[in-house]
């Protein structure tokens, strides 16, 4: 038998949250997942962590999910792989506005499908985010 990658994680995803734990590490849960299972998986993740009261760290790269399953963050501060160091917990959005300021970048949400976009550097936009100190958002 053989498994797409998607269907792969879809099975480790569930052999991970299948075994009792009381701290579950999940790393890249987004990985080899399309748009509709990456939702899925949130929501399942998040779910299932909420109902069971337990601690979660995931390692995600893809901003959505991340900010989807995130109540808290820590941020990695240095030169990655050399000399990088992490930063205590902090609230979603007090970690993702430092780490956004870090890179001097700005985010808003599309009014049409709601993803976040980074805005041009320097538009009226970015300037009035990075004045006001808010690089990132929750709900507008």
């Amino acid at each position: 038998m053989n498994l797409s990658g998607g269907e792969l994680q879809r099975v480790a995803l569930t052999l991970c949250l299948g075994r009792p734990a009381d701290i579950y590490l999940i790393d890249e849960p987004s990985a080899y997942l399309d748009c509709e299972q990456r939702l899925h998986a949130a929501k399942v993740i998040k779910r299932f962590i909420l109902h069971a009261k337990k601690t979660a760290f995931v390692v995600e790269h893809d901003f959505i999910m991340a900010t989807y399953l995130a109540d808290r963050v820590i941020v990695f501060e240095g030169t990655p792989s050399l000399r990088a160091r992490a930063k205590t917990p902090q609230s979603l959005l007090t970690g993702m506005n430092k780490f956004l300021q870090f890179l001097d970048i700005t985010l808003r949400r599309d009014r049409n499908n709601f993803r976040p976009r980074i805005n041009k550097l320097n538009s009226v936009q970015d300037v009035e985010q990075k004045k006001s100190g808010h690089f990132f958002f929750l709900e507008d």
